[in-house]
């Protein structure tokens, strides 16, 4: 009685304060991102070795110091098939970028073919973004969670790089691709 009435002189309503339970909603709401961070981490690793195969434009060999061999699929991107037009330059240009060279790849999962999906780093060099902002990629659009690589491949497109050269006509996205070719 003695908090409402002084309250009340204060010019506060009662009704204004926050209750009790917006503390406890924040602070849970605090440790349910803490749990989301830490398990994220705990569920992503990093590998680090020497590109010793490539084989496609999104798909390449890492040799561990350990002497074990990892697939890896490119995170986010997508690059023409082998038989696709830009297929083998999609090949060559990552191959020039990370072939016998040691990188560091930021694995989030294996996929249903038991290649891990990442994002490839030489350096400092993303080479997923790199792959995209030079046109050699799409963004993959069904897994992708990163405006950034749509800003590139519109830049791309715009300055038609890469397969944005290709005549329209050959500019099919690899996941229809491959979608039109089960049937």
């Amino acid at each position: 009685m003695y908090r409402r009435h002084k309250r009340q002189h204060a010019g506060i309503s009662p009704v204004a304060q926050p209750k009790r339970t917006d503390s406890i909603t924040l602070g849970t709401g605090v440790i349910v991102l803490l749990l989301v961070l830490l398990w994220h981490t705990a569920n992503s690793a990093s590998l680090n070795g020497l590109v010793v195969r490539i084989a496609d434009g999104d798909t390449l060999t890492l040799l561990t110091d350990d002497h074990k061999q990892h697939r890896i699929r490119l995170a986010e991107i997508d690059t023409p098939e082998k038989h696709q037009p830009y297929g083998k330059r999609a090949k060559q240009a990552l191959a020039a970028k990370v072939f016998r060279k040691r990188v560091t790849v930021r694995t989030e999962k294996k996929d249903r073919y038991g290649r891990w999906i990442g994002h490839v780093f030489l350096g400092d060099r993303d080479i997923n973004a790199e792959m995209v902002a030079e046109g050699h990629a799409w963004v993959y659009r069904r897994y992708s969670k990163n405006p950034a690589l749509l800003r590139l491949e519109r830049k791309a497109r715009e300055e038609k790089r890469g397969l944005w050269a290709l005549p329209e006509s050959q500019r099919i996205p690899p996941w229809q691709w491959r979608r039109e070719r089960k049937h």
